[in-house]
C-alpha cells in the first residue's frame, strides 16, 4: 500500500481535542486491513536485526507498536500517563502544543534491552517522543529509532530529536 492511500485513510477532525487543533485520526486506518498492513510493513522493514525492544507510547503508539514489535520478533514495552503502571516508575515530563503532561515506564522495562525503537502514530512538536528518549536514557539504553506513522514537519519536533534517526510514513506541512 502506497503512503498516498495509506494518507487517504486517515480523517481530520477539526478542533479536537481543543479549538484550532486538526485532528489527524489514524482508526479509519487501522481498521483497514490493507492500511494497518501497510503501516506494520513499512514502519517495521528499516528496523530488521537492529533493535532488542519496541517502546510504544500511550496510547495509539501501543496500536502500532505491538504488531511491528512482533514482525521485528522482539518484544514490547510501554510509556504510559502517570499512575497507570503498577510496579515502580520512573517518570518524565514535557509540553504538548496545547499544555503539558508526564509518561511514565517501569524502572525495568528496559532491562537486558539496549537498543530501542520509539514507536508512536504522530511526531508533533516532539514533547511526548523526546520524554520517552530521556526516560530510555535514564534507564540505561539507547533509541536507535523513532517511527510514526504521521509527521507534523511545520511544528519541526524532528529537529528536538536529533541526533536520533526518525522516519515517518506521512507527512504534514
Amino acid at each position: 500500500m502506497t503512503n498516498d492511500e495509506l494518507k487517504n485513510l486517515i480523517r481530520d477532525i477539526p478542533d479536537f481535542p481543543q479549538p484550532g487543533i486538526l485532528f489527524r485520526d489514524i482508526t479509519p486506518l487501522i481498521s483497514d486491513a490493507r492500511g494497518l498492513a501497510g503501516v506494520v510493513d513499512q514502519i517495521a522493514a528499516p528496523w530488521l536485526g537492529k533493535v532488542d525492544l519496541v517502546l510504544g507510547i500511550e496510547s495509539r503508539g501501543f496500536i502500532v507498536g505491538a504488531p511491528v514489535a512482533y514482525r521485528l520478533g522482539v518484544g514490547l514495552t510501554i510509556a504510559r500517563k502517570p499512575g497507570k503502571l503498577p510496579f515502580r516508575t520512573v517518570d518524565e515530563s514535557y509540553e504538548l502544543e496545547y499544555g503539558s503532561a508526564s509518561l511514565q515506564m517501569h524502572e525495568d522495562a528496559l532491562t537486558g534491552h539496549r537498543r530501542i525503537l520509539i514507536v508512536d502514530d504522530l511526531l508533533a512538536t516532539g514533547g511526548t517522543a523526546l520524554a520517552a528518549i530521556r526516560l530510555v536514557n535514564r534507564l540505561g539504553s539507547e533509541v536507535v529509532g523513532c517511527s510514526f506513522i504521521i509527521e507534523l514537519s511545520a511544528l519541526e519536533g524532528r529537529a528536538r530529536l536529533a541526533p536520533v534517526n526518525c522516519t515517518a510514513l506521512i507527512e504534514y506541512a
